[in-house]
């Protein structure tokens, strides 16, 4: 690897830290098929530009966790934590109602997206909760 590879390489992962803040996990159980929507809630003050742009990506219509993170060109764990502060601050949504009402086709997505949202709905009423790392 040449020198200008190796500085492009850490370039990104500076980058990467400073969009997280240094967090390393999500606080919230996401798949990488997890579909959002935009919610009533706006972004904190001090929240990265990639925030405002997953929640016009995500205002235009529903998207996934992958294709945002694509879309971002940003790693998916990086995405995924943005994710979190957005469904803290009720910007984003995990819409559940539509995943019922899916067609049969889509019946193996249902038991996920239940439990993502779930799994949002527990740590917004409890966040100071103990995280059991062997429950997801």
């Amino acid at each position: 690897m040449t020198g200008h590879g190796r500085a492009a390489e850490d370039s990104t992962f500076v980058r990467t830290y400073t969009l997280t803040r240094g967090r390393t996990r999500p606080r919230h159980m996401l798949s990488l098929e997890t579909v959002l929507d935009a919610g009533p809630g706006r972004p904190g003050p001090g929240q990265a530009a990639e925030c405002l742009e997953i929640l016009a990506l995500c205002q235009e219509h529903r998207r996934s966790v992958t294709e945002l993170a694509g879309r971002l060109h940003r790693p998916v764990t990086a995405i995924k934590i943005l994710i979190s502060d957005l469904l803290d601050a009720d910007a984003l949504v995990i819409p559940v109602t539509d995943a019922y009402a899916a067609t049969d086709a889509d019946a193996d997505e249902r038991p996920t997206q239940l439990l993502a949202a779930l799994s949002v709905a527990l740590k917004r009423k409890w966040p100071d909760a103990i995280a059991y790392p062997q429950a997801g």
